[in-house]
Order: C-alpha cells, then sequence, then structure tokens
C-alpha cells in the first residue's frame, strides 16, 4: 500500500458512515405483506364482513366454476373454494373518505365507535386492519383526527395489526403534521411511542413529483420517523388528475406504472410496502357481464403481480375470488420456475441459467411469498429442491449462506 494510513483512514471512517446511514435509512425488505386490502365503509363496519364477503364470494365461484376452472384449473379453484371459507380477507380497513362521504358529525361519531370495535373483534385471520381517514387538508383535518381518536376509544387502544390510511398526500409538510398528531394522541391516550403507524395514499401528481423535481413519496417515507408502512396508490384520483379521459382510467394506463414504478423504486429496502390500487369494475349484472369482469380483474391482479406489486385494493366480495385465483396461479407457476434453481443453488451445480446470491435472494423471496398466501406448502417446495426447506428459504432471503 502506497497511500499515507491517514488517508486510508479517512476513507474508512467515511466509508462507515455511508453504511450506517444506508442501513438506517434502507433496512431491508419487511416480510408478511398482505396479498390485498377489503375496504368497506365505515358506516358497514362489523365484525362478521371477513364472513360475510367470503360466503359472497363462494356464491360467485360456485356459480362460475367453469369459468375459473378455465383460468386456473380444477385444484386452483378447490384451494380458492378452501380459502375463501377459512380465511378469505387478511386486511380490512374501513373507509371513512370517499367510501363514506360527509354525514354529520354525530353519524360519524357514531360509526367510528363502532368500527374501532369491529376493528378489536375481527378474526385473527385478518392479521391486518384499519381505518381509512378523511385527508390532512384545510377542511377535513380536524374531523379525521376526531375520527381516529374515537376509533382507538371504540377499540379500547391500538387493534393488533393496526394502521390508518392517509389520503390527499401532496406535500412533504402533511407527513410531519402526520407524524406530530400520531406522537400527540400516543401522549394524549397512553399509548406507547410509536403505537400508531400510518399508509401514504399516493393519489395525486404533487405525491410523486414535486414542484422542485424531487421524489416527494421518496422523501415522505424517510419523513415518516419509521411510522410509514405502506403506499397505496389511488386509481381514479390520480388519473383525473393527470387529465385522463374516464374511459382510459384505469391499473394498466400508463400514468399509472409511472406512478407506481417510482413508488416501487422509492420503497425498496425500505420496509415499506407498495399496493396497488382499485377497479371500479365488479363482478355483477348480466352473465356476459359478469364474466368480463371476472377476466379483467383476473388479468389486472396477475399483471401487477408481474410488476412486482404483491398487494391490492378489493372493493368487494367479488374480488376476492380473483384475488385468490390469480395469486395461487401466480406463486404456483413460480414455484415451478423457482425451486429447481434454487435446488441447483443450493447444490452448487450448473445449467442454463447461473445464478448469484441475489437471484437466490430473490428466488426464495417469491417461494417464501407462495408459502405464506397459501398458495402451496412446504412438501411443494422439497419435492421439487430437497434441501430448500423454510429454514434454507429465509436464509436464502436473507442472503446468508445456508446452513446445509
Amino acid at each position: 500500500m502506497t497511500l499515507p494510513p491517514e488517508v486510508l483512514a479517512g476513507i474508512g471512517t467515511k466509508l462507515a458512515a455511508v453504511d450506517a446511514e444506508l442501513a438506517r435509512n434502507y433496512p431491508g425488505e419487511r416480510p408478511g405483506q398482505p396479498i390485498h386490502t377489503a375496504y368497506v365503509s365505515g358506516a358497514d363496519a362489523a365484525a362478521d364482513m371477513p364472513g360475510v364477503w367470503g360466503a359472497a364470494a363462494i356464491e360467485l365461484a360456485e356459480g362460475h366454476r367453469e369459468l375459473l376452472t378455465e383460468l386456473a384449473g380444477a385444484e386452483v379453484v378447490e384451494l380458492v373454494l378452501d380459502t375463501l371459507a377459512r380465511r378469505p380477507v387478511q386486511d380490512m380497513r374501513f373507509d371513512f373518505e370517499d367510501g363514506y362521504g360527509t354525514r354529520g358529525d354525530e353519524v360519524e361519531d357514531r360509526d367510528a365507535l363502532r368500527a374501532g370495535a369491529a376493528l378489536k373483534a375481527l378474526p385473527a385471520e385478518v392479521f391486518s386492519r384499519g381505518v381509512r381517514l378523511k385527508g390532512l387538508t384545510t377542511a377535513e383535518w380536524a374531523r379525521a383526527v376526531r375520527t381516529l381518536e374515537l376509533v382507538l376509544e371504540g377499540a379500547g387502544g391500538v387493534p393488533e395489526g393496526f394502521v390508518f390510511t392517509l389520503p390527499k398526500i401532496r406535500h412533504l409538510d402533511q407527513v410531519d403534521i402526520a407524524v406530530a398528531l400520531c406522537e400527540a394522541i400516543e401522549a394524549a391516550h397512553g399509548l406507547p411511542s410509536g403505537a400508531l403507524r400510518f399508509e401514504l395514499q399516493i393519489e395525486s401528481p404533487q405525491a410523486v413529483i414535486a414542484a422542485d423535481g424531487t421524489a416527494t413519496v421518496a422523501r415522505a417515507i424517510h419523513r415518516a420517523a419509521g411510522r410509514c408502512t405502506g403506499l397505496h396508490y389511488g386509481t381514479y384520483d390520480y388519473s383525473a388528475a393527470c387529465g385522463i379521459a374516464p374511459q382510459f382510467q384505469s391499473l394498466e394506463h400508463p400514468v399509472a406504472d409511472h406512478a407506481k414504478a417510482v413508488m416501487q423504486a422509492a420503497a425498496a429496502q425500505t420496509g415499506v410496502w407498495v399496493c396497488d390500487g382499485s377497479t371500479q369494475v365488479l363482478p355483477i349484472g348480466s352473465p356476459e357481464e359478469v364474466r368480463a369482469a371476472v377476466v379483467r380483474h383476473n388479468r389486472l391482479v396477475t399483471r401487477s403481480l408481474e410488476r412486482g406489486y404483491y398487494q391490492g385494493w378489493d372493493m368487494g366480495a367479488g374480488h376476492l375470488v380473483t384475488r385468490w385465483l390469480a395469486n395461487f396461479t401466480f406463486y404456483r407457476t413460480a414455484l415451478g420456475v423457482a425451486a429447481p434453481r434454487i435446488g441447483r443453488y443450493l447444490d452448487r451445480q450448473g445449467g442454463a441459467v447461473v445464478d448469484e446470491p441475489a437471484t437466490a435472494q430473490a428466488l426464495a423471496t417469491v417461494v417464501l411469498r407462495g408459502l405464506d398466501c397459501g398458495a402451496f406448502g412446504p412438501d411443494a417446495v422439497t419435492a421439487l429442491a430437497p434441501a430448500a426447506s423454510v429454514e434454507v428459504l429465509h436464509q436464502l432471503r436473507e442472503r446468508k449462506i445456508p446452513a446445509l
């Protein structure tokens, strides 16, 4: 080495500081993401809502079994029906914004208290739950805060898996205000520090690109003091704000793809989940209309999964059928590709594809997501890759050398 020791020491010190900052801002992916968020008006909040949705979804699936079999095969259809009967909903959000409207303070107070009690009483299979509030805008912020406090009062505290959604985010200061409100509510209600977490709804161009050209959403994540758990795309508000004609507003419009790609890049390795938006087309009406809606939603969910958006909004019970159908099909197909490659990687064998640790991490992650949602069990994995136990898959996801 020809460089002076003090130069080398200075470089080492600076790189250590860089590594520490990167580790703080990008702790890595967070497991356990639900496949969807089921939205129900706060006026209809009830603890039995998952079962109500599940029963309606089963009725739709049974009535269109032939179509579903055509889309995914008989084995997957049976798996979907079993899932709808036992655990149809993973994440439920009682909505006090667009899906609720303005009903007067007395009515919303009553509904907020009831929603809190319902959230607490939801079955354990609903492992994520919460409310969407009105926005932190001049006209609505006071109502949003009051609703949140009443929901917590009705629940007797912070329910397990609780998160609240903040719509209409357009400026970074709104994120700072949300953090300050969380701190104030925790203090006022005797809650542990950090107990309240929120999702940011990205439904305006200003939430993606600020006036100075920076990516608002990326800065928002790091201004949230660790309280931001997810970014949710708002399909129709965002499309309308971009001037897209109503008949072309959808999850697959280019403006939607751009917004979600920015969200995805901003959230990568931060532990913040990205959630795709909704489609307003429900499988109701004539047989032809139902068939078209089923095929459409199945295609849209599959498209989202292919692009790395592993969660999406479901606006009605009928969407549960194709949400589970598309997820099971996607992950079962992925298993057939990923597991043999994991097996070759663990055996250090060659082949047409030579995978690196980062690729092995991605392969293990998609298999673990499939296991988490119930698309297959551990035996299906080891049948294709005998050494790929669940423990080994976790080690690969964490980029550790597997203990074989």
